[in-house]
C-alpha cells in the first residue's frame, strides 16, 4: 500500500513543453500517514523571457528568476521526492507532462508511478460544488489561499484540499466505495487504486455505520428522508389569531432575530397580503429593497393556509430565491410562529432522479468519460441529497445528456413497487399534498393550467414573487422553441442500426422475444427512415440559417442576430424552409408510428423481460414521447396557422450549433386572465419594480388583470437614498443615438477608465447590448490603463452570472461588465460595489422581434407604442438596474448614467420620477470625478 503522496504545482511560461515552454516555479508538498511532512519550492530559471500575460497571472517577472537555479540543478531533489509516491496535482496531466519533459531532459527516467487528480476527485466527492477551480474549492472549504497562481501557495492549498477529499472518501459507505471502484477504471487518474486501499482498511477496522444513511434494495446507500417541515411543539389551533397590531407582530418577529429592528414596511406588507386574500381580489404590491418582503408574505400565508386548510403556493422566478426561502426564511418563520408549518419545494418531474433507471444504468458498460464521472458524482450525491433534485448537481454537458436517461418520468414497463417507496418525485408530490406552503417556480405554476401536467395539488391562493417576470415566463410557456443541438442530440439517441443506439437495442429485445414481425416495418426500412430524418434535420437547420442570413443583411459586423420570421414575406428562402419543415414533420411522424408499432408488439408478446430490457424500453418510450413533442413544435411553428411572433436567433460564427427558432404570443394577458386569474380566488404579485411613474397600469394590462378589481399597494424602501446615493450625469459625452458605435465606445471607455481610478474599481457597468460591451472591454484591455484591475465581462469571462459576481467580490479592484441578466438579481452588498454605471437607457431594440410585434399590434389598434410599451418596459428595467446599488442601510454608492437623454428629453424625466429621490449633479467628467473622490 502506498502511503506517500507528493502534491505538485508548477508555474510555466506557457502550455506546451514540446514547443519549448519551461517551468519558472516548482513546488511540492509531501503527505505521509495523513499529515504534511515536508514542503519544497524553488523558482527556476527558464533561460527565456516570461510572456507578459504569465507575468500578470503569476506575479513572477524575469528579474525574479534571473539568478534562480536551472531545472537540472533541482532535478535530483525533485526525483527523490517523487520516489515511491502517488503524484497528486490539480489538473494532473498538465503538471505531469511538463515535469516528465524536464526530468528526461535532465537525464532522469521520469515519473511512471500512480497519479491522482484533485479536480477529478473534487468533481466526484463534491458533486454539488459551484466550481472546481482551486480558488473556488479553497473558498468552499475555508482554506487560506493567499497567492493564487504561485506554485508554493497553490501546492499547499492543493495538499490541504487533498487531505479533505481523502477523508470524505473514507467516510463513504462501503457499498458506495465498491460501486465507485468498479466505475473508476474509466478515469484519467489512478483513483481506483486509492479507493481499493480505503476499502481494504475499512474491512480491517470495525467502522460505525452512519445513522443518517440507509442501504436500499442492496443497490444504493441513500440519505434517510428529512421532511422540510419546521416543527414547533404544538399544532395550529382555531384560536391562533393573526397578529393584527404592530405590537403583536413585533413581539412575534423578535423571536427570530438576535438584533431585531422593527421594519414598518414589512408589517404593512403582512397586513396587505392577509387582507388581500380575505378580500377575494387580486393584489399588486411593490415593495422596495430592504422591506423584507419574503417574510412579509410568508407570515400571513402561514395563517391563511391553516385557516383555509389548503396549501398556498409561493412562486419565484429564480432558483436562488427559492433556496433562500427554504434555507433562510422558513427556519425564521418556524421560530416566529406559535404552531407547526410544513413547507415543500416542488419542481417539475424531470428535475428528480429515477433511482430505478439509475440502478439499471449502472449495469451498462462501455461508458464514455463524462458518463462514468457523472455516475460516480450521483452515487456520492445520493448519500447527501434530501430531494433527488438535479439542480443540486454540478454536471458537465456530457453529464446533462446522461441525466436525460435517468430523469424521472412516467413509466410503462418498469417502476416496480419497491422503487416507488423511495421515489423522490412521488415523495415531493405527496409532501405537497400535506403542505401548508408550496414553494415552486413560475413555469411549474403555469404548467398547472393544463390538467394532464398538473403536479401541484388544488390551490386557490398564490403569491407570485419576482412578479415582474411573470408575463415573460408566461409568454415562453405558451410558446415553442426548437434548437439545433437539442434536436441533433435527441435524434442521435435513436441512431441507425449499426450505431448500436436505442434502435439497435429495440431490435435486440424483439429478437429475444421471438416475436413475429409481419405487421411491422422491417429493420432496413426503419434504418433508412432514421437516415432520412437525420439528413432532413440538417437540411432544415441549414435553411433556417440561410433565411436568417438573407434577412439580416443590414446587420453587418454583428455575429449574433435575432431575425423575425413571417409567413407573408413570400421569399424563396421562406418557401424552402417551410417545405423542409413539412418533410421533417412527416418523417418524425413516420418514425414515431414505427416505434409505437414495435412497442405494441413487445406488450403483446408473452416473453419475460429482464430488468435491463425494461429499462431500455422506458428509454425508448421516453424518446418516442420527445419525438412527438418535437413534431408538434415543428407543426406549430411552420404548418399550423397562429398569431404567434416567430423569430430565429443565430450566431453566424457557428451557425449550425447556435441556431434556435422561437414562436411566442405577443400578448398573454387574455390567456392569463381566462386560465389563471379568473379561476383563482386570490393572487398577490409582488416585486421591487411593478410601477411606472407611480402607476400600476402597465403591469395590470400586461398580465391580464382588471384595474377596478385589483388592489394595489406601494411600500417604499426603508433606505435613506438621499444620503446614500449620488446620481451623476456627464455632459461631455456624445448623444448615444447620433454617434457611431465605435465613436461612442471610445468616448465611454475614456470615462470608464477615469471613473475606475477614482472609485478603485468596485464598479458594475450595465450595457443593453453584448456588442457594445465586448468592444468596450476590448478597448479597455488594449489601452493598458486598467491592467491592475480585475476585468470581468459577461459572455467573455467564462462562468455563470453567480460565479462572475463571486469573482467580482473576491478582488479589491474589480470591474464587472454585464448585459440583460445583470440588470437584476445580482446582490452585491457593502463596499464590494460602490459605483453603478448605466451606459444607455435600457430600451429594447425596435427590431427585436417581440418588441416589433407588440408595437405593431398597439399601432393597429390606434395606440401609442412608445408610451404604452417601449417606455414603461425600459423604465422597469432601469429601476431594476438602480436596485443593484444599495442593498443594505449602510451601503453608499455613485450611480452614473452616460445616456444624456435622461435629462434632455421629456420622457427622460419619467425615468427619474420612477426611482427614489436622490441628489443629481451634471457636469463634465473632471467635475464629476472630484465629487466621487470627496464622496466615497
Amino acid at each position: 500500500m502506498i502511503n506517500k503522496f507528493v502534491v505538485v504545482d508548477l508555474e510555466t511560461t506557457g502550455n506546451n513543453p514540446k514547443k519549448g515552454d519551461k517551468i519558472i516555479q516548482f513546488a511540492a508538498v509531501v503527505i505521509e500517514d495523513g499529515k504534511i511532512t515536508e514542503s519544497f519550492s524553488s523558482l527556476v530559471n527558464p533561460q527565456r523571457s516570461i510572456p507578459a500575460f504569465i507575468e500578470e497571472l503569476t506575479g513572477l517577472e524575469d528579474k525574479m528568476v534571473k539568478d534562480a537555479p536551472l531545472f537540472t540543478e533541482i532535478a535530483p531533489k525533485v526525483n527523490a521526492l517523487l520516489e515511491g509516491a502517488y503524484f497528486v496535482a490539480h489538473n494532473v496531466l498538465f503538471d505531469l507532462s511538463f515535469l516528465q519533459e524536464e526530468l528526461i531532459q535532465a537525464g532522469f527516467e521520469g515519473f511512471y508511478g500512480s497519479v491522482l487528480d484533485t479536480v477529478e476527485m473534487a468533481r466526484i466527492i463534491f458533486p454539488t460544488a459551484d466550481g472546481y477551480k482551486l480558488s473556488d474549492l479553497a473558498v468552499r472549504e475555508n482554506l487560506q489561499h493567499d497567492r493564487p497562481h504561485q506554485a508554493d501557495s497553490d501546492a499547499q492549498v492543493t495538499a490541504e484540499l487533498f487531505l479533505i477529499l481523502v477523508n470524505r472518501l473514507s467516510q463513504l459507505p462501503e457499498l458506495t466505495l465498491r460501486q465507485l471502484s468498479q466505475l473508476s477504471g474509466g478515469l484519467k487518474s489512478d483513483l481506483q487504486q486509492l479507493i481499493d486501499e480505503i476499502i481494504l482498511e475499512l474491512e480491517q477496522t470495525s467502522v460505525r455505520w452512519q445513522e443518517s444513511l440507509e442501504i436500499f434494495n442492496n443497490t444504493f446507500a441513500l440519505k434517510k428522508p428529512l421532511s422540510i417541515s419546521m416543527l414547533t411543539s404544538r399544532q395550529y389551533q382555531e384560536d391562533d389569531q393573526y397578529p393584527s397590531s404592530e405590537v403583536e407582530k413585533g413581539v412575534m418577529v423578535k423571536k427570530a432575530f438576535t438584533n431585531f429592528e422593527k421594519r414598518i414596511g414589512q408589517f404593512q406588507m403582512m397586513d396587505g397580503v392577509y387582507h388581500a386574500f380575505h378580500s377575494g381580489k387580486h393584489t399588486l404590491i411593490e415593495a422596495g429593497t430592504g422591506v423584507g418582503k419574503s417574510l412579509g408574505y410568508l407570515l400571513p400565508v402561514a395563517y391563511l393556509a391553516k385557516q383555509n386548510k389548503q396549501p398556498i403556493v409561493v412562486s419565484t422566478h429564480t432558483i436562488q430565491l427559492q433556496e433562500q426561502i427554504i434555507h433562510n426564511e422558513i427556519p425564521l418563520l418556524a421560530r416566529i410562529l406559535p404552531f407547526e408549518i410544513k413547507c415543500v419545494l416542488l419542481k417539475g418531474r424531470n428535475h428528480y432522479i429515477s433511482l430505478e433507471k439509475f440502478a439499471l444504468s449502472l449495469l451498462e458498460e462501455n461508458d464514455n468519460y463524462d458518463t462514468t464521472l457523472t455516475k460516480m458524482q450521483i452515487l456520492v450525491w445520493l448519500t447527501e441529497t434530501n430531494t433527488g433534485d438535479r439542480d443540486e448537481l454540478n454536471l458537465s454537458s456530457g453529464g446533462n445528456i446522461f441525466w436525460n436517461k435517468i430523469k424521472n418520468e412516467q413509466t410503462i414497463f418498469s417502476m416496480s413497487k419497491i422503487w416507488q417507496e423511495k421515489d423522490f418525485y412521488l415523495r415531493a408530490k405527496s409532501e405537497a399534498q400535506n403542505a401548508d406552503i408550496i414553494i415552486t417556480n413560475h413555469s411549474l405554476l403555469l404548467s398547472n393550467l393544463s390538467a394532464q401536467n398538473s403536479i401541484l395539488p388544488d390551490f386557490d391562493y398564490a403569491v407570485i414573487d419576482e412578479g415582474h417576470h411573470f408575463e415573460k415566463v408566461a409568454s415562453q410557456y405558451f410558446g415553442r422553441s426548437l434548437d439545433y443541438l437539442t434536436t441533433r442530440l435527441l435524434l442521435g439517441q435513436f441512431g441507425q442500426y449499426e450505431q448500436r443506439m436505442l434502435f439497435y437495442e429495440l431490435e435486440l429485445i424483439l429478437d429475444s422475444l421471438k416475436t413475429a414481425r409481419e405487421e411491422v416495418l422491417e429493420t432496413g426500412k426503419i434504418n433508412q427512415l432514421a437516415a432520412d430524418l437525420s439528413y432532413e434535420m440538417d437540411e432544415f437547420f441549414k435553411l433556417t440559417a440561410l433565411y436568417a442570413k438573407t434577412n439580416s443583411a443590414q446587420r453587418r459586423g454583428l455575429n449574433r442576430a435575432k431575425v423575425r420570421f413571417t409567413h407573408n414575406d413570400g421569399g424563396k428562402e421562406r418557401d424552402a424552409l417551410v417545405h423542409s419543415a413539412e418533410r421533417f414533420a412527416f418523417l418524425l411522424k413516420d418514425l414515431q408510428t414505427a416505434i409505437t408499432h414495435r412497442l405494441e408488439l413487445v406488450k403483446k408478446s408473452n416473453g419475460a423481460l429482464t430488468s435491463k430490457q425494461k429499462g431500455k424500453l422506458e428509454e425508448i418510450i421516453s424518446f418516442r414521447n420527445e419525438l412527438e413533442e418535437l413534431r408538434m413544435t415543428v407543426q406549430d411553428c411552420f404548418i399550423s396557422k397562429s398569431n404567434d411572433v416567430k423569430w430565429i436567433e443565430i450566431d453566424f460564427r457557428s451557425q449550425q450549433n447556435v441556431t434556435t427558432f422561437y414562436a411566442q404570443p405577443a400578448f398573454v394577458s387574455a390567456s392569463l386572465k381566462e386560465r389563471f386569474f379568473n379561476i383563482k380566488k386570490g393572487v398577490v404579485l409582488t416585486s421591487a419594480t411593478l410601477t411606472v411613474n407611480h402607476s400600476f397600469d402597465y403591469v395590470i394590462n400586461e398580465i391580464g388583470l382588471v384595474k377596478d378589481n385589483t388592489l394595489t399597494m406601494v411600500i417604499p424602501s426603508p433606505f435613506d437614498y438621499k444620503n446614500q446615493v449620488q446620481l451623476l450625469i456627464p455632459e461631455d459625452l456624445p448623444e448615444v443615438n447620433t454617434t457611431s458605435l465605435e465613436d461612442y465606445v471610445i468616448a465611454i471607455t475614456e470615462h470608464i477608465i477615469t471613473i475606475a481610478e477614482a472609485t478603485k474599481g468596485r464598479m458594475l457597468i450595465l450595457f443593453t447590448a453584448h456588442d457594445m460591451l465586448k468592444k468596450t472591454y476590448e478597448l479597455i484591455k488594449e489601452s493598458g490603463f486598467l491592467d491592475d484591475f480585475a476585468m470581468i465581462a459577461q459572455g467573455i469571462t467564462s462562468g455563470s452570472r453567480s460565479r462572475l459576481t463571486r469573482n467580482f467580490q473576491r478582488y479589491d479592484k474589480a470591474i464587472l461588465l454585464g448585459t440583460s441578466s445583470f440588470w437584476e438579481g445580482v446582490d452585491i452588498p457593502g463596499e464590494d460595489l460602490s459605483c453603478l454605471v448605466i451606459v444607455r437607457l435600457p430600451f429594447s431594440p425596435p427590431d427585436e422581434p417581440l418588441t416589433e410585434a407588440k408595437c405593431q399590434v398597439i399601432k393597429q389598434r390606434g395606440g401609442n407604442a412608445f408610451t404604452e410599451y417601449a417606455l414603461p418596459e425600459a423604465i422597469l428595467r432601469f429601476k431594476q438596474g438602480f436596485g443593484r446599488l444599495i442593498r443594505t442601510e449602510k451601503d453608499r454608492g455613485i450611480m452614473m448614467v452616460f445616456d444624456k437623454r435622461i435629462t434632455t428629453t421629456k420622457y427622460g424625466k419619467a425615468f427619474l420620477r420612477s426611482i427614489p429621490d436622490v441628489p443629481m449633479k451634471k457636469g463634465d467628467i473632471d467635475e464629476l470625478v472630484e465629487i466621487i473622490y470627496k464622496w466615497l
